[in-house]
């Protein structure tokens, strides 16, 4: 059957509010609803929509390049009258799969509610560092993200939602380099981009080192399955330092904290409000190692930036280590260069 997803047909399932089936597949809920569905060129397809609620959907999204179906979450727009740009958010360390994601930890979508923009969260890929992996891992399977969020989802989430076809990207910590190359990987795809208390290099002694315990210590992973061994020329292809020339003529936001415990790491300011005292001292300082790392690695970005007189706005928080509760004020902070490029002409 051929398949194609109608912005109109998908729009009159959200004033529904029901459970959808793709091309006539009877929907969790009994109803039957017809939703042509769209294919890219690779053979990467939404399969499934389910209508949370008037504004939020769950697309899942088959990804020919990893053989394997993902959940992505959306927001649409309050007002679909016309087609709407956007924003994709990826998570840290935990792809999402796990609590640490922007819609359980933040109030970003409740921000984002008023803004007239597609909101897109990327679900799945822990410890994978949302690249393309030389081969399949044994414990991460089979990883293709820059493949995915570059070329395989973009097209469908514009054919589903019928978008403007403008483009932001923002993430936090490990999604700090692949929003960069996600931008230097594609070309005019995304208009502006944030990165909050993110790693921005792959080629430093620090940057090699917490690639490799992200995905080895915490994931079980194998790096050399990612880029190959450290003399490979993958590691200096995907960093976005080295590459920083191809960031230009993109909005771009970078912030940090500096690793000092602020209000959100103090007990009862509500930024560990799970944990015990005994806890937050551990995660503190844990946090703050890394975020005094990311301090680095942005400045080392800013640097780069600057030597290559490519403006950016960068934002050097006083406290904070590295947790939810400074990205959801380091998103609202970056709305203004988020939105330079979402409201720019299609």
């Amino acid at each position: 059957m051929t398949r194609r997803i109608l912005a109109r047909t998908m729009l009159a399932a959200v004033a529904a509010a029901t459970s959808i089936g793709i091309g006539g597949i009877p929907a969790a809920s009994g109803e039957q609803v017809t939703v042509p569905a769209a294919q890219s060129p690779d053979g990467s397809r939404i399969t499934g929509v389910e209508v949370v609620d008037g504004r939020n959907l769950r697309l899942t999204v088959y990804s020919a390049a990893m053989d394997r179906s993902f959940p992505v979450d959306v927001l649409r727009p309050a007002d679909t009258s016309a087609p709407r740009p956007t924003l994709y958010l990826l998570n840290g360390v935990g792809g999402g799969v796990d609590d640490a994601s922007w819609q359980l930890r933040t109030d970003a979508l409740d921000f984002l509610s008023d803004k007239n923009i597609n909101v897109v969260q990327i679900i799945g890929g822990p410890y994978a560092w949302y690249t393309d992996w030389i081969r399949p891992d044994p414990v991460l399977g089979n990883n293709k993200w820059a493949t995915y969020l570059g070329h395989e989802l973009p097209p469908l989430i514009d054919a589903a939602l019928g978008t403007n076809g403008v483009n932001a990207i923002a993430g936090i910590s490990m999604a700090g380099v692949p929003v960069l190359n996600s931008v230097i990987f594609n070309p005019g795809l995304f208009r502006s981009a944030a990165v909050y208390s993110g790693l921005t290099q792959t080629t430093t002694d620090f940057g090699r080192r917490g690639i490799k315990m992200t995905t080895e210590m915490s994931g079980h992973g194998n790096i050399e399955n990612m880029w190959g061994p450290d003399d490979s020329p993958l590691w200096a292809a995907n960093d976005p330092t080295l590459n920083a020339e191809k960031l230009r003529g993109t909005h771009l936001f970078i912030s940090t904290g500096n690793g000092i415990p602020g209000l959100y790491d103090l007990t009862g300011g509500g930024g560990r409000v799970q944990l015990t005292t005994t806890e937050i001292a551990q995660t503190v300082t844990i946090g703050a190692f890394i975020e005094a790392n990311m301090d680095l690695s942005t400045k080392a970005l800013q640097q780069r930036l600057n030597e290559l007189n490519i403006p950016a706005t960068f934002v050097y928080r006083s406290t904070g280590t590295h947790i939810w509760a400074y990205w959801q004020d380091d998103l609202k902070s970056s709305w203004p260069v988020l939105a330079e490029g979402l409201y720019s002409a299609p």
